[in-house]
């Protein structure tokens, strides 16, 4: 019998399981209570946050209707999204000028087409003449700067762990074959760090993590270990498909309920501690961690990002046209909410311009920009507006 697509997934929508799941985690959250020496103020059953990481858990979680399936102490903080919701507005200024020089092709993945930056997203770069191609694959990029000798190709590389290894692979190629009109202008960033910085703020309401199983495929479980170690957070690394949400649920909150503070791993069909070590290889061979990295709604987070090492700067767009890319750091709209969001302290609905101002088609905050952000899953999903 020849193996499909659907048999990967099936048996991971079942509604049965998901039904199952839900009863023994409304069973075991009943016995959720404070820890000794709480406050009189924290008597009774206490409430769990959880943070999904990544915007595939908050699509799935919406999706398939998983809050209206928990009992009302587990709780969800939506956390920083996808790798095109934390890009900051001067990251997307790079590409669009980059983008709009005559004799640059700028190359990307599809879910940068309509990111607004300063002066536009790349879809309108597009209309005012640009060459901004999109693709499924870096690899690509070989066939499109074969076809245009005369042409700069500039990859803009996004991504967390989970493709950092699709554009070091293009890199190992363009300098095996000693392809000369392909550059890179990176923006790979890093989960651990973006998971720290928002665990030392003071307003955190996090008590526990859903990992992005995708990332931990190519960087291994290992990079959650310190959460329960330094930070007294569970992680629990989870697929993206319901039945692993509602397991992976399931695990944190027997966690709480057993008075443990672990790291498991549920997506064990695809995840081992040490991840895919010829990816992590390539990785390091090419690219070193930057001093800092900006995220959207979220700030400054030191060494969350990658950057290429100084040896392949002959490939670094950013060092090549670096005359011409602005400087200036710009934030989101002020009446934006996103950074509450990613903390636990508000809700996509408790935003003054939630599905009015901001929607999908004219995104204003960091959640509203990719179909995975938080707030684009509660304008597709929620039934809210």
């Amino acid at each position: 019998m020849s193996l499909e697509l659907k048999n990967l997934y099936d048996n991971f929508r079942d509604s049965d399981t998901i039904k199952a799941y839900a009863k023994v985690i409304k069973e075991d959250a009943a016995q959720l209570q404070y820890r000794s020496g709480a406050s009189p103020q924290e008597s009774g059953t206490r409430s769990i946050n959880i943070m999904e990481v990544c915007g595939g858990h908050t699509h799935t979680i919406m999706k398939y209707g998983i809050l209206q399936l928990l009992p009302e102490n587990i709780k969800f903080v939506h956390g920083p999204g996808c790798p095109v919701c934390i890009m900051p507005k001067e990251r997307i200024d790079h590409a669009y000028v980059l983008a709009m020089q005559s004799e640059v092709i700028l190359v990307t993945l599809g879910d940068m087409i309509k990111v607004p930056g300063s002066n536009g997203s790349l879809q309108d770069a597009r209309s005012r003449g640009a060459d901004v191609r999109f693709v499924y694959s870096p690899m690509d990029c070989l066939k499109i700067a074969a076809e245009n000798p005369s042409k700069k190709l500039i990859f803009f590389a996004i991504g967390f762990e989970t493709t950092t290894p699709m554009s070091a692979a293009l890199l190992d190629v363009v300098i095996k074959r000693d392809i000369k009109n392909i550059f890179f202008h990176i923006n790979h960033v890093t989960v651990p760090e973006a998971m720290g910085a928002l665990l030392v703020d003071a307003e955190c309401k996090i008590d526990a993590f859903l990992g992005p199983a995708h990332v931990s495929v190519i960087s291994g479980s290992k990079i959650y270990e310190e959460f329960p170690r330094d930070y007294n957070r569970p992680v629990v690394v989870s697929g993206f498909e319901p039945v692993d949400v509602m397991h992976s649920i399931s695990m944190i909150v027997k966690q709480f309920v057993q008075n443990r503070c672990e790291l498991e791993t549920e997506y064990k069909r695809a995840v081992t501690r040490e991840g895919n070590l010829i990816a992590q290889s390539l990785i390091d061979k090419y690219f070193q961690k930057a001093q800092n990295f900006r995220w959207r709604g979220l700030g400054d987070i030191p060494k969350s990002g990658l950057e290429l090492k100084p040896e392949f700067d002959r490939y670094n767009a950013e060092t090549i046209y670096k005359e011409i890319l602005p400087t200036q750091e710009i934030n989101d709209h002020k009446l934006c909410i996103c950074g509450d969001i990613l903390k636990g302290k508000a809700t996509p609905p408790e935003c003054s311009i939630f599905g009015t101002a901001c929607k999908p088609t004219t995104p204003i905050g960091s959640c509203m920009v990719s179909s995975e952000g938080a707030c684009a899953a509660y304008y597709k999903y929620g039934n809210l507006i």
